[in-house]
């Protein structure tokens, strides 16, 4: 009994992570009201209650634990482990920081943090999950290195680059070659296909020109610096560091449905 109720607390701390708090409470009041009915009708009842396909995915995963796993705690103990497993998520994120991350020069009388130590504690402090996005990849060993080390220790690293090939009429080198082979291997590297982008009246296409990293949806770097040694050394750049509150999630859920839609393609 002891374990089972372990098994669910764990289960409902994962879910509370991936859901909403809203719609944890949505999950724990369908538990609550149809629990007592069969498997399968409960399954169906409490599933219906979401409104999108990944919620619903990854309460079904939260369904079946309890269901396969953890028989003998009741509809009402689950609920409330949801409610617990909401509450304090819920206050964690709310718990923001945000730092100034820089590049350039700095007055003896002002001191932030600096871009690559920035990138450096978001991606060594990543325990499952890892959202690396960048326009350009050039020089960056440490870096480099960090998100090998992250692949080892059992994390999921995303790595969403520009598109891999030469597009006309622009000077942009190949970040799989930049990257090296190691970390292409060790992340599921994706890009946004010339296709789904928009254009201008003269069919000019748009760019990813996005630059920032987010660990477990709860850290987040964000900033004008791509990925790159000048970007580390010699260039003006400004970031900002978020630690907690609900941005870094919202951010790393926004990437997941351009992937889960197709706008965004694995190489």
């Amino acid at each position: 009994m002891h374990h089972e109720h372990q098994q669910i607390g764990t289960a409902a701390a994962k879910l509370a992570d991936r859901l909403p708090y809203s719609m944890m409470l949505v999950v724990a009041n369908a538990v609550s009201l149809h629990g007592g009915r069969e498997p399968s009708v409960v399954r169906q009842a409490i599933l219906q209650s979401l409104p999108t396909p990944d919620f619903r995915d990854v309460t079904a995963d939260f369904i079946d634990k309890w269901q396969n796993h953890a028989t003998s705690v009741g509809p009402e103990a689950v609920a409330v482990a949801l409610v617990t497993a909401a509450k304090c998520e819920h206050d964690h994120r709310n718990e923001e920081n945000v730092e100034i991350v820089w590049t350039g020069p700095e007055p003896a009388d002002t001191r932030f943090r600096h871009t690559e130590q920035a990138i450096l504690e978001v991606v060594n402090t990543a325990a499952n999950r890892l959202t690396i996005v960048s326009y350009a990849v050039y020089r960056i060993p440490r870096i480099r290195d960090a998100l090998i080390a992250a692949a080892s220790r059992g994390v999921c690293i995303k790595l969403i680059v520009e598109t891999p090939n030469r597009i006309e009429g622009q000077g942009e080198y190949n970040c799989l070659l930049a990257l090296g082979s190691n970390v292409a291997s060790a992340c599921k590297v994706y890009y946004w296909p010339q296709e789904n982008r928009a254009k201008d009246d003269n069919g000019k296409i748009g760019i990813l020109h996005v630059k920032c990293a987010v660990a477990d949806g709860k850290r987040m770097f964000l900033s004008s610096a791509n990925f790159t040694e000048y970007a580390f050394t010699i260039n003006m750049e400004l970031g900002l560091l978020v630690t907690g509150g609900k941005l870094p999630n919202q951010v790393e859920r926004h990437f997941e449905r351009l992937i889960s839609t197709g706008q965004l393609v694995e190489i």
